[in-house]
């Protein structure tokens, strides 16, 4: 039976390695809506960083944002749920992971909620000096730690240059508390995202389809990095595309094709 739901992450999967989403698969996913299908994105970017994406389908799906802590609509740009990491819990991340990485440089960032995606981005993505000396961020919120985490966020980020994020997580996901927070990463460069207990993307997807009225067995999700893994053992078909990391190549259900082949329309072409 075809999928009542039909979940992509965007990074890796549902955009080709130029960043695009291709005709093959906008067709393939219009051929799934017209036939009765829902259709949703889930990614770890805030909501602000969708209209790049959105700008590029004749439609406007609800969206899982910031790995599950954010769900946004935005065809009327609201967010309609929000979870949120509060500042002790922050200040207490931020201890732990100053030991574990006690002598190695690094950084942190948070993304707050805001409103709307058109919220100004250095109110929103805030980052201490050390975070990343690139000139990209010249255009995010510069500000010491303190004030990093002086308000609740959608997100607490870790970076470090010299490091891998698998690496890194195998250093910080130890001195973390799972009732605290919750620690994954969706980049392999060294970047590390922490939300509130509990939230992920299979959480976020989880509401997609109670909104929509579908069980999990009748929804397919697409994802390629670790940040996906919950997702893709949640959905009733959990596919990890061919470019996938080898955890989330070992974990899915069904391999499809890589990002650059058009490997979500390679299986939604079975159905649709």
């Amino acid at each position: 039976m075809p999928p009542k739901l039909i979940v992509s992450d965007i990074d890796g999967t549902f955009l080709n390695p130029q960043g695009r989403v291709t005709a093959r698969l906008r067709d393939a996913v219009l051929r799934a809506v017209d036939a009765g299908a829902h259709f949703g994105l889930a990614t770890g970017r805030p909501h602000r960083w969708l209209i790049p994406v959105l700008d590029q389908l004749p439609l406007a799906p609800v969206c899982v944002c910031a790995n599950g802590a954010v769900i946004y609509d935005p065809a009327a740009d609201t967010v309609l749920h929000a979870f949120e990491l509060a500042p002790d819990t922050m200040r207490d991340v931020v201890a732990s992971v100053d030991r574990a990485l006690a002598g190695v440089p690094h950084g942190y960032g948070v993304e707050r909620v805001g409103q709307s995606a058109l919220d100004p981005e250095e109110e929103c993505f805030l980052v201490t000096p050390e975070y990343n000396p690139d000139a990209w961020d010249a255009r995010f919120g510069v500000v010491e730690v303190a004030e990093l985490v002086a308000v609740p966020a959608a997100k607490l980020l870790v970076r470090c240059e010299s490091m891998m994020a698998a690496e890194m997580l195998d250093l910080i996901a130890p001195v973390v508390d799972p009732a605290d927070a919750h620690v994954t990463y969706s980049m392999d460069e060294g970047l590390i995202e922490i939300s509130q207990p509990g939230v992920n993307k299979a959480a976020g997807v989880s509401r997609l389809a109670a909104r929509y009225g579908v069980e999990a067995g009748d929804v397919v999700a697409f994802g390629d990095m670790p940040n996906d893994l919950e997702m893709l053992a949640w959905a009733g078909l959990g596919v990890a595309m061919g470019n996938a990391s080898p955890v989330l190549l070992d974990a899915a259900d069904h391999v499809t094709a890589t990002n650059d082949a058009d490997g979500v329309a390679v299986v939604l072409e079975r159905w649709f």
